[in-house]
């Protein structure tokens, strides 16, 4: 959806755009519900969460497929399961078993493999935004799932939203308007990423890792850059090769092994 939206909206209105449409979604859900100001001992890890996922992962994401296709993309992003892990032994002191580590290694190894595959092998302009996305989503993952421990998940989300609102909502009113009124699929893309991608998808996956723990739980990721290879080639018409599909199939296996040594 973002390699979609991208072309006609631009990279930074694209990244800070739908900061602006899921904090505005944030400020009516937590006005709606009456909602307190969170304790004080919060606001320093609502922070790491908005520097994460609400700028830095999305940001960085748009400004890559500005100039790579999402299956390039897909194999770097591929990387964030194994960064969030190490994110939770030190912001949110897991311990995660030995033989966990070595099942994620097994899968940092088949994204580099992965990676081999569809020539993502040159690091390129690109790869070095898909890695400070890599980075930075992590330390909002890690974080948010450690605050939605005692927050809730939804509340984590809502408040790193409205936290980063006047910087996303500053950022987009001195983007320059795009050269031709976006076309309807360019919309609907920037509508999903928006809604779904930055905020209600947010409700389930801070859940998710507040119950699994986040080494663990984050390990769901390493289906991302298959998930997203079949979307690439459905909407897009990007080309997926058999040894792709293969890598592909071993990196689900990666995170199914991941589930047994909890």
């Amino acid at each position: 959806m973002t390699r979609l939206a991208v072309p006609e909206f631009g990279s930074v209105a694209t990244g800070f755009g739908r900061a602006v449409v899921a904090g505005l979604l944030a400020v009516a859900l937590l006005a709606a519900r009456r909602e307190r100001l969170p304790e004080r001992r919060h606001w320093l890890g609502l922070t790491l969460v908005t520097v994460g996922v609400v700028f830095g992962f999305p940001v960085f994401t748009s400004l890559a497929l500005k100039t790579v296709p999402a299956t390039h993309a897909a194999v770097v992003v591929g990387l964030l399961p194994a960064a969030s892990a190490v994110a939770a032994v030190l912001l949110a002191r897991e311990r995660p078993r030995p033989a966990f580590w070595l099942v994620c290694a097994l899968g940092f190894l088949a994204v580099l493999g992965f990676g081999a595959v569809i020539g993502a092998g040159h690091l390129g302009l690109g790869d070095l935004y898909l890695l400070l996305a890599v980075l930075l989503g992590a330390l909002g993952y890690a974080e948010g799932g450690r605050l939605a421990r005692t927050l809730d998940g939804w509340r984590v989300v809502s408040w790193a939203l409205v936290l980063g609102l006047p910087a996303a909502l500053s950022v987009l009113l001195l983007t320059p308007l795009p050269a031709h009124v976006p076309s309807l699929p360019a919309w609907l893309a920037f509508l999903y990423i928006s809604v779904f991608s930055m905020f209600l998808g947010f409700f389930a996956w801070y859940r998710g890792l507040a119950l699994g723990g986040i080494a663990h739980a984050g390990q769901a990721q390493l289906i991302q850059p298959a998930l997203t290879l079949g979307w690439a080639a459905l909407l897009l018409g990007e080309h997926l090769t058999f040894p792709t599909l293969m890598a592909a199939l071993l990196i689900i296996a990666c995170a199914a092994l991941s589930r047994l040594t909890r």
